[in-house]
């Protein structure tokens, strides 16, 4: 066991987070996982990731909402303050946001600021990698989408809130010196999903036999980026802070997704082959918030971490698939 700093992950019990958290856990670093169990999705999902989570030594867990300065703020108090932070917490789903903003501006705004107050707070701070989204692409037309593109045409509040994150993140930077990576992840799916992405809500609603609705009539495309590639390239990230220049500030976006975007009726008809379902669909308009297609360039990460995803949705998909049967009992 590493008896260095621990590293602090948000959204500990969320999708990401449990992935991130397990495999910083694997290589033997100490995690101090944060999260509030919120109801956004059944809470007992975040409850059994972060039942795996335990088992394992090195991990500490404090349930806390990241927007609460007054309970976030003493981690940086005493001599186990972490020295890495991976904030991963966050209000999610592009839907949601038009049912309930105020939860996104609470979550991924407020909550950025008392999380990048607390990295300031940090004297041997090494690295704050935080997640942003390819939302923040919004209207952009052109594929694929490069970091250098324009990002200020947002169709969605959660794709505002995300740009904000990284503006947020940029001062704090230029201000405190803090090194500061955010990372625009592309339609993340795999095991211990959340169940209001695609592969999950498809797969529950296949076999249960109920209807899935297909928006823009299918004509939709993905950059599915499996959750193993994900958390490869977070730790790649983590391991290399940007350095701090002359003038500016240490201060970085990079794209993470899996390269490919893939039609959405293609990653339907793996789900329908995995499951052994055909799956019964209504076909629906664009919804205002949705985009059309989604594609990563990746080449900023892949030249500066070694960021190379390894998992199809052809190998992603099926392995999905066998989590889902097994956790929900499915024959």
């Amino acid at each position: 066991m590493s008896t260095q700093q621990p590293v602090l992950v948000t959204g500990a019990a969320g999708f990401i987070g449990f992935h991130v958290a397990q495999a910083l856990l694997a290589r033997g670093e100490r995690v101090l996982g944060i999260d509030n169990l919120n109801d956004y999705y059944d809470p007992r999902l975040k409850e059994a990731r972060l039942a795996l989570l335990a088992r394992a030594p090195g991990f500490g867990f404090r349930r806390a909402d990241i927007a609460d300065h007054e309970a976030m703020l003493p981690i940086a108090e005493g001599a186990d303050a972490p020295d890495r932070i991976v904030h991963l917490a966050a209000q999610a789903g592009v839907r949601y946001s038009l049912v309930n903003p105020y939860a996104y501006v609470t979550a991924n705004v407020m909550g950025q600021v008392v999380m990048q107050e607390l990295a300031r707070r940090l004297p041997g701070l090494r690295h704050f990698v935080y997640a942003s989204s390819s939302s923040v692409y919004g209207g952009n037309s052109k594929l694929p989408f490069s970091v250098e593109d324009r990002t200020d045409t947002p169709v969605s509040l959660y794709a505002a809130t995300k740009k904000a994150d990284e503006l947020i993140a940029h001062a704090y930077a230029h201000l405190y010196a803090i090194p500061s990576t955010g990372l625009r992840f592309f339609t993340v799916y795999g095991p211990w999903g959340r169940p209001d992405m695609a592969a999950y809500l498809f797969a529950s609603a296949m076999t249960e036999g109920r209807e899935i609705t297909v928006y823009n009539n299918g004509e939709m495309r993905r950059d599915f980026t499996y959750i193993d590639d994900i958390v490869a390239g977070v730790l790649a990230v983590l391991d290399r802070p940007p350095p701090c220049p002359n003038s500016g500030a240490p201060a970085r976006v990079y794209n993470i997704g899996n390269n490919r975007s893939e039609p959405l009726m293609r990653y339907i008809g793996l789900l329908e082959e995995a499951l052994g379902v055909r799956a019964r669909i209504r076909f629906a308009p664009k919804l205002a918030a949705d985009v059309v297609a989604t594609f990563a360039d990746i080449e900023a990460i892949r030249a500066d971490a070694g960021f190379a995803p390894t998992t199809p949705i052809d190998v992603g998909v099926p392995r999905f698939v066998a989590w889902f049967k097994d956790f929900h009992s499915v024959s």
